[in-house]
């Protein structure tokens, strides 16, 4: 079953985040990840939930997600993303 990484952030430092966003579609790649949002600006139809900024990444299932999540080589540019943007990420099963 296919698993998304739903990310919602806000850019607080754009000059530093341009690293990760540069560099972060390698380890997507290596985890045979594929963007299906990739930073667009939402448009809320109900609700309070407002991200400034929203990604959605797809994974074939949830055990390579949680591998992209737990690769050592990516913790330094998830630190930098923590560091520049205010962000929420969750992992979510697709239907069957």
């Amino acid at each position: 079953m296919k698993a998304y990484l739903v990310l919602d952030l806000s850019v607080n430092d754009y000059a530093e985040f341009k690293t990760y966003i540069a560099e972060v579609p390698v380890f997507i790649a290596k985890h045979a990840g594929r963007y299906i949002v990739r930073g667009v600006e939402p448009t809320t139809i109900e609700g309070d939930w407002a991200p400034e900024r929203l990604v959605i990444i797809e994974f074939a299932d949830r055990e390579k997600a949680q591998a992209f999540l737990d690769d050592p080589d990516i913790q330094p540019l998830f630190k930098l993303r923590q560091a520049t943007t205010t962000s929420r990420l969750l992992l979510a099963d697709g239907c069957i």
